[in-house]
């Protein structure tokens, strides 16, 4: 029977009701009195020398407040970068400066030159179209392998190149890899690209920034996956505000997918100009803003290589990677290709030696940092497509490679430096096999024939590492903040909750799952618990939430501060009913002394506690509130395998996914309904990158794909009924609660189950083609089909290295 409350339950999440009926509290509904409105002047170039601007008549117009500048930050720090990396000689990777707005040059299409501030929006804007600005124009840099071409226009003037790094690891690793592969019976070779995403989250960034003349407190209300955060980052390396001088407050969010996780120049910007202004500033992002100012994710272009022996086991992996940063670095974007990236490349398997290489480019376009799975996704889609590819060129069944060199004993260290705790990998694809149907997989192809269509099968494996810990680790790996995570569960009198957590809701349903946990251990209605979260100044110092971090660290966080809670209450009820301390149990909501029939209520022992007649206070202080950090030990590890079934038209090209089954290993399951669903939404764009999503720049640095007119995104038509389990569960042996994570799984596991069966498809259907580059559009699979651009055969890694680019 399924629960109806609790771990394991499905229950309905509470949050939704103020979402389903228009009563959330975002933070564009959030309006101070007196505010002034902002209007960014975004460069139309992609690279420029600003040689003036004249803002006299700008200046003039109705209702203009000020009229800002990168002259105006004169002192003022840029935005930083928070994870710093070494190269393969150890020395660090250059960093150029982020202004908050564009000093000197311009380095993208969309960077801010300048900011007007006027009563009204439109007002602002249309002082904005009337500032004079004279740019000279510059050659472009778009082309990752032209970018770091000897001789090529820097973006940066003051860096030697336009290389951020060139990172290698295990660079130990390096010689014996590249021996293994020379002496291998058969090496399989894979180019292709990992196509530059825009993340679209249904809420663009708005940031409100406040000044109070009278305390020099400064508030920010921003779109922000992680508040305390951006509290830290703006307040100590850009504005220099005390951070008790400083109250970030991240309300009811609409999506973030890893694009709201940083820290944005128009968080600073609108903070910095309230103080100047003594005033309320706000700007709230149009969606043609967003395409040319969030964060982009994924584009990299890859060179694997698989060597196997005669039986197809395993022996060695190497990858060459130009992973695309943009003209800056954004907050966490050197780690994605890197610590995100190349530590998964072991994937499911037991490849003795890997070795990746990852050079970091700046091109003239929109930085470039995480995006739903951030590095993981990366990794996963070149593994498996070169193991597919490798399965069909030794002459082995795809299912059966993977089953072969599949690691089966845990913990398990790979050869780039994690060590996973558990996982069954058998188990999953077992799973796998039953809920995907693969024995009814001949009729299905035998009926698309008939209606002459052509059908395909892909499958998948993935791993992931969640949490992004221990702090100690990740400092040695550059991260420049803990990565902890806390909580403070706050009892009141009459024994209801109150949990103050560092994590971040944006759609996760953190206030349903939350409750469940803390509700459980103590034996009371879930509805008896309320989660706090998104205000620096209500909650303790947390990391936010990213990484498919918040249950395995965050709700640790939460379980540590309850179980103190959960001590201190028997040391109450242990005095009030006259017991040893070590004698007394809670369950359901009652506290009893074992072998007797004395029993407390808990909302007895919650009112003693404020009410202390019944306990000495010279042995507990009054009160029921605690604090607990939690740093986990390791990552967690979820893990799956996908199925993808497709059917193509060959008249045009059009692929139509007809079915799609998913089995992941999330470790210990808190709420099935809302791990489903974040599954769904994962898969959902993950077909979205595999066949439609493109972020296309032309060779002038042009964003060719910046509204939805030329950018698409999957419709509820693209995709089919989805088939998902998660009944396989092998649970995290060093967290509290024995969970992996869930929130990026369907965007790791799905671009390469598609691409897998589109190929299929092609080569049942007579068509020799190896690979086609994401996204899989009906031209590019015509074309390819054809013996045209987008085919394996049709490009070298030199030709592929644009990237993004057209």
């Amino acid at each position: 029977m399924p629960k109806d409350s609790g771990i394991g339950a499905s229950t309905k999440r509470r949050e939704d009701v103020r979402f389903l009926t228009g009563t959330g509290n975002y933070t564009d509904d959030i309006n101070v009195r007196g505010q002034a409105y902002v209007y960014f002047v975004r460069s139309e170039v992609a690279h420029g020398r600003i040689k003036g601007i004249d803002s006299t008549a700008a200046a003039a117009m109705p209702g203009v407040a000020r009229i800002f500048t990168g002259d105006d930050f004169e002192g003022v720090g840029g935005i930083p970068c928070g994870w710093q990396i070494t190269d393969r000689q150890g020395n660090p990777m250059q960093e150029p400066a982020h202004p908050v707005l564009a000093r000197g040059k311009v380095r993208h299409v969309g960077d801010p030159i300048a900011a007007v501030v006027a009563e009204t929006y439109d007002q602002a804007r249309d002082a904005g179209e009337a500032l004079e600005i004279d740019i000279e124009e510059l050659p472009a840099v778009i082309d990752m392998k032209k970018a770091v071409a000897e001789g090529a226009t820097k973006v940066h003037d003051d860096l030697d190149s336009n290389l951020c790094y060139d990172w290698g690891f295990v660079e130990e690793n390096r010689d014996a890899v590249d021996e293994a592969i020379r002496g291998a019976h058969h090496v399989t070779t894979l180019e292709l690209v990992n196509n530059r995403l825009i993340a679209n989250p249904m809420e663009p960034r708005v940031a409100v920034g406040d000044f109070n003349p009278a305390s020099g407190d400064s508030t920010l209300y921003t779109t922000s996956q992680n508040p305390h955060v951006i509290r830290l980052l703006m307040g100590a390396f850009v504005l220099g505000i005390p951070e008790h001088k400083l109250r970030v407050v991240a309300p009811d969010g609409g999506g973030g997918f890893g694009t709201k996780i940083l820290h944005y120049a128009e968080e600073a910007f609108c903070t910095f100009a309230a103080k100047q202004l003594k005033r309320p500033v706000k700007w709230t992002s149009t969606r043609s803003e967003a395409f040319m100012s969030d964060a982009h994710g994924r584009d990299h272009v890859t060179k694997i290589e698989l060597a196997m022996d005669e039986q197809g086991n395993f022996l060695a992996l190497r990858t060459e990677t130009y992973a695309n940063m943009g003209a800056y670095l954004s907050t966490f974007a050197p780690s994605v290709p890197t610590w995100l990236h190349g530590t998964l490349m072991a994937g499911n398997y037991k490849t003795p030696l890997i070795y990746v290489n990852v050079k970091a480019v700046f091109t003239n376009t929109v930085p470039v940092d995480a995006y739903r799975g951030a590095g993981r996704p990366e990794a996963t889609y070149q593994l498996e497509r070169v193991v597919d590819k490798a399965a069909r060129e030794i002459g082995m069944d795809p299912v059966e490679l993977r089953r072969k060199n599949f690691i089966t004993e845990f913990p398990y260290a790979t050869p780039v430096a994690v060590e996973y705790d558990t996982g069954d990998y058998h188990a999953t694809k077992d799973k796998l096999t039953e809920i995907a149907d693969f024995a009814g997989f001949e009729a299905r192809l035998a009926a698309s024939k008939k209606n002459g269509k052509l059908r395909g099968l892909g499958i998948n494996c993935y791993i992931e590492a969640c949490g992004i810990a221990p702090s100690n680790l990740v400092g040695q790996l550059g991260a420049r903040a803990g990565l902890y995570e806390s909580a403070t569960v706050r009892v009141n009198a009459t024994g209801g909750l109150v949990v103050m957590t560092g994590s971040h809701s944006h759609g996760q349903g953190h206030e349903t799952a939350f409750p469940q946990v803390i509700a459980d251990m103590i034996g009371i209605p879930e509805d008896m618990v309320e989660i706090v979260h998104g205000d620096t100044a209500n909650t303790p110092m947390g990391m936010g939430t990213y990484g498919s971090r918040s249950l395995a660290v965050g709700g640790s966080a939460m379980v540590r501060a309850t179980e103190k809670i959960i001590n201190k209450a028997k040391k109450i009820a242990a005095h009030m009913m006259e017991a040893s301390e070590g004698d007394i149990e809670l369950k359901d909501g009652k506290f009893t002394v074992a072998g007797t029939d004395k029993s407390l209520a808990w909302g007895d022992v919650t009112l003693a506690a404020y009410v202390p007649h019944n306990y000495p206070l010279e042995d507990i202080e009054p009160g029921l509130e605690e604090t607990a950090f939690y740093d986990p030990a390791n990552f967690t590890y979820p893990s799956g395998a996908y199925a993808c079934e497709v059917e193509l038209d060959p008249e045009t090209g059009h692929v139509t996914i007809e079915r799609f089954a998913a089995a992941d290993d999330f470790g210990n399951i808190v709420n099935p309904m809302i791990v489903t669903g974040q599954v769904h939404g994962g898969i959902a764009q993950g077909i979205g990158q595999a066949l439609m999503e493109g972020c296309v720049y032309d060779a002038d640095g042009q964003l060719l794909s910046g509204s939805y007119m030329d950018y698409a995104m999957p419709r509820s038509s693209d995709l089919p009924f989805f088939t998902v389990d998660h009944s396989c569960q092998t649970p995290c042996t060093h967290n509290p609660l024995g969970v992996k994570g869930c929130g990026e799984a369907g965007a790791i596991g799905s671009p390469p189950a598609v691409v897998n069966a589109v190929v299929d498809a092609l080569q049942r259907g007579g068509h020799p083609v190896t690979h086609i580059d994401m996204p899989l559009s009906p031209g590019r699979v015509w074309a390819a089909m054809n013996g045209g651009a987008g085919a394996d055969r049709s490009g070298s890694m030199e030709e592929r290295a644009v990237g993004g680019a057209a």
